[in-house]
């Protein structure tokens, strides 16, 4: 009796592992569909390029990387990626994870060892949040990294949680429509800095980094607190998402669908010059709706890259 349940009982599992191979499979292609169209999208990648990939050690680093260096062999265009770590000597930082992962990998990379967590202990007072001094200290050492070893660009993993968060972080606390842009000069005016996962949702790179096994290295070495601002808006995105769907996904859309006469910016629109012509515009807008806001339905983008079905 206990031989035939056992025979059963196989079959279910091997069920079971193809199923999640094929879901698994999936999430690969999705990914590497999304930041394909975000690239083709934004024109982050050109031939020839040499991009310098920032890899902190956290699932969002590790998935840019994966892909990237999958899109590469697919890709059409020649370009070339360095993986980058910046070691900052916090306490504890186990500094042989990565190079051991890239070793494996066969992927170039350096990494740039600077004791930053010693200034910033030095700067800041005990209590205080050191993320400000130590973001822009990275910052500088990551640029003048990138003129080392040649690249042109710099690839960062912040994934499209990232840039609603920061929307609505500058929109709360900076009373700014400010968000976080898929590409962009750096401020230094020298570097160009690309976000190939603008696209992609933050809980596909946890289950990406599940089902990789990546070495992840916890965010809280340093022993900082959390920013409790970026907090309480992750937490207010994700009840959105789950009491009303589509919301998230219609606030991120309107982010690349603005419409500057129809908000108080006098720097980005020409109000105080604004007159009557007394010519119709048929793609001008009616002072009075009267049809409730609608959403238009998204255009298809085309990959530069390569089109990956999902």
């Amino acid at each position: 009796m206990s031989e035939v349940i056992e025979q059963q009982a196989v079959p279910a599992a091997d069920k079971q592992a193809e199923k999640q191979a094929y879901e698994n499979n999936k999430l690969h292609k999705r990914l590497c569909r999304l930041v394909g169209q975000a690239i083709g999208d934004f024109n982050m990648i050109e031939d020839g390029d040499k991009i310098m990939v920032c890899l902190s050690g956290g699932k969002d680093s590790y998935a840019l990387l994966d892909i990237l260096m999958t899109l590469r062999e697919r890709a059409p265009i020649k370009f070339e990626l360095v993986a980058v770590n910046l070691d900052q000597k916090q306490p504890n930082f186990p500094a042989d994870v990565l190079p051991a992962y890239l070793d494996k990998l066969g992927v170039p990379y350096h990494i740039e060892n600077q004791d930053t967590y010693s200034i910033v202990k030095r700067l800041i007072p005990e209590g205080k949040t050191t993320c400000s001094l130590c973001s822009r200290l990275r910052r500088g050492i990551l640029y003048r990294v990138a003129d080392e070893l040649g690249c042109n660009k710099i690839a960062l993993g912040h994934h499209r949680d990232d840039i609603l968060e920061t929307f609505f972080l500058n929109m709360f606390f900076g009373a700014k429509i400010k968000g976080m842009p898929a590409k962009l000069v750096s401020d230094d005016g020298k570097h160009m800095v690309i976000r190939p996962l603008a696209y992609v949702k933050e809980a596909d790179t946890e289950r990406y980094a599940e089902v990789k096994g990546f070495p992840i290295i916890p965010c809280d070495l340093c022993g900082s607190q959390e920013n409790l601002q970026r907090k309480q808006i992750k937490a207010m995105l994700r009840d959105w998402e789950k009491k009303h769907p589509g919301r998230v996904e219609n606030i991120f859309s309107s982010l690349s669908t603005v419409v500057p006469s129809h908000l108080m910016d006098r720097n980005a629109f020409g109000f105080v010059d604004l007159k009557t012509d007394g010519v119709a515009n048929p793609d001008g807008d009616i002072a009075f709706d009267e049809e409730p806001c609608s959403t238009p339905a998204a255009s298809s983008s085309t990959i530069s890259l390569q089109r990956i079905d999902s």
